[in-house]
């Protein structure tokens, strides 16, 4: 419905007998003012509310890269602190990610069951707890637990943080909007490495890694108190069969001036088959594979398992492409005084890689909506497959050669644009898309946790391999890890761009 503005008249919707008539919850949302000479609005305008939203979410995606990017700077001075050895290290480069993995599933689900609101408050309590906890932490296994604590909630927040905004955004939007909380991830990775080295700089010592993660607590914590303050999802309490909450939840988001809508009367969800949305069925995870899902599963979890099999694993090859931009650096850390440096140098490597992912994500931002999420992932894929090869090229030709290093260089280049364009972006967002209300979260976040997989193995396997197999046939094999997500991608795919969520 379209609502007259520019008058002290407003046009209401009204059935047969007078009553104002019953709407979903996305046509309130998605509703479009018209001037009183029949010109039309470009879009639905956004609320103080909406926006409110918005950037609390967006907030969770930055301190997720802020402290996921802080640990790689960090990492040398926990393992100089504590004298750890190599399996520790390792350890503690993935327990972060293995606890992604596990919140993804384990509590981003629980969004389905308790409410999107509830979760995302929950998420951001255990955040901080872990977070100021690992910056008084005395020991290895007490810094392994929080951080593995601080994935959890990381995890929750992939299905969370997407729902929250995709279910009180309107349709044309909701893309752009998403993707655009979605690099704030990104940011915050650049905030994060930038902390790191003013840290290092002003206090060169072992123990400043404990300032870089405690510089996040206090922003996290307002973050926490703001989360208080928004109203719960109208989609997912009308799927609980609680239509007058879900009035009264639409009412705060939608409040603006000039007001409209004057009244919302939401209609109750419309028979599916055998089983309405407002049973108050709770969906369990085995929903995910029946006939009428597993498309959407398989096009939300496969892509994206395979889409971080390439980008963890290209990440293996960034040292030596970071060397031959940034220049050497101390080889052995004979004291405090080398090992800050080298810190420094990675930190400095590390900021630029976050300026290439920020550019693809950018580009995905403006265009997600316009070109379709079908089309950008699968150009993502064919153009990571092009950058991973070009890289898989340099190695037949002198590795000291001028042709080897452009190679190199330009093919991780190429990859770190495409990915973020593409799959890294798109994935994310259908995810949390393509599955209905009453188990978006379990689908965002089953689909979330298997591409997690993907990058646990990467983490442990690939450096056997590389050591066993060579660089050649490893890129060979990322090449076909590419190709092959953009096959999927058409063969499973749901075109999402616009597209009502209650539609899906």
């Amino acid at each position: 419905m379209r609502i007259l503005i520019g008058g002290d008249d407003r046009m209401t919707v009204v059935d047969g007998s007078g009553d104002v008539a019953a709407r979903s919850v996305q046509d309130y949302i998605d509703e479009t003012p018209y001037w009183a000479d029949g010109t039309i609005a470009p879009s639905s305008p956004m609320t103080a509310m909406q926006w409110r939203i918005w950037f609390l979410a967006s907030a969770g995606k930055f301190f997720e890269g802020m402290v996921v990017f802080i640990t790689g700077v960090a990492l040398p001075l926990i393992v100089s602190e504590f004298n750890l050895g190599a399996m520790e290290k390792g350890t503690i480069s993935a327990a972060t990610l293995f606890g992604i993995l596990i919140g993804a599933t384990v509590l981003g689900g629980l969004a389905d069951h308790y409410g999107r609101k509830k979760m995302f408050i929950v998420e951001l309590v255990l955040f901080v707890t872990c977070l100021v906890a690992l910056v008084f932490s005395p020991s290895y296994i007490f810094l392994v637990t929080f951080l593995f604590g601080m994935g959890l909630a990381l995890g929750c927040d992939y299905p969370t943080a997407h729902m929250v905004i995709s279910e009180s955004i309107a349709s044309n939007d909701r893309g752009r909007l998403v993707l655009s909380a979605f690099a704030f991830q990104a940011v915050g990775a650049l905030v994060g490495t930038a902390v790191g080295y003013l840290i290092l700089y002003k206090s060169p010592d072992i123990s400043a890694w404990r300032y870089m993660y405690g510089a996040a607590i206090i922003p996290a914590v307002l973050v926490v108190a703001g989360r208080f303050y928004i109203p719960d999802s109208s989609h997912w309490l009308v799927s609980k069969g609680r239509i007058a909450e879900a009035e009264a939840e639409l009412r705060k988001l939608l409040q603006r001036e000039p007001h409209y809508p004057k009244v919302i009367k939401i209609a109750p969800p419309v028979q599916s088959g055998n089983r309405s949305e407002k049973d108050g069925s709770k969906g369990s995870y085995l929903d995910l594979f029946n006939g009428k899902n597993i498309r959407a599963t398989v096009l939300a979890s496969v892509p994206w398992f395979l889409q971080d099999l390439g980008t963890y694993g290209i990440g293996i090859f960034t040292p030596t492409i970071l060397g031959s931009v940034l220049g050497a650096k101390a080889v052995y850390a004979r004291n405090v005084a080398d090992l800050i440096y080298n810190d420094m140098l990675a930190a400095k490597g590390a900021a630029f890689i976050d300026v290439l992912l920020l550019v693809g994500i950018i580009a995905a931002v403006f265009l997600a909506d316009k070109v379709g999420r079908i089309t950008l992932q699968i150009v993502g894929f064919i153009g990571c497959a092009v950058g991973l090869f070009l890289a898989s090229m340099s190695i037949t030709v002198d590795s000291n050669s001028a042709m080897s290093i452009t190679l190199l260089f330009s093919g991780f280049m190429l990859f770190s644009f495409m990915t973020n364009l593409g799959p890294n972006a798109i994935t994310y967002l259908l995810a949390g898309e393509v599955f209905p209300t009453r188990i978006r979260g379990k689908g965002a976040g089953f689909a979330a946790s298997f591409a997690k997989i993907g990058a646990v193995a990467t983490a442990f396997l690939f450096p056997v391999l590389l050591k066993d197999f060579g660089t050649g046939p490893i890129l060979i094999f990322l090449v076909g890890c590419s190709v092959l997500g953009a096959i999927i991608t058409w063969l499973f795919r749901i075109e999402t761009s616009g597209v009502n969520l209650e539609e899906m």
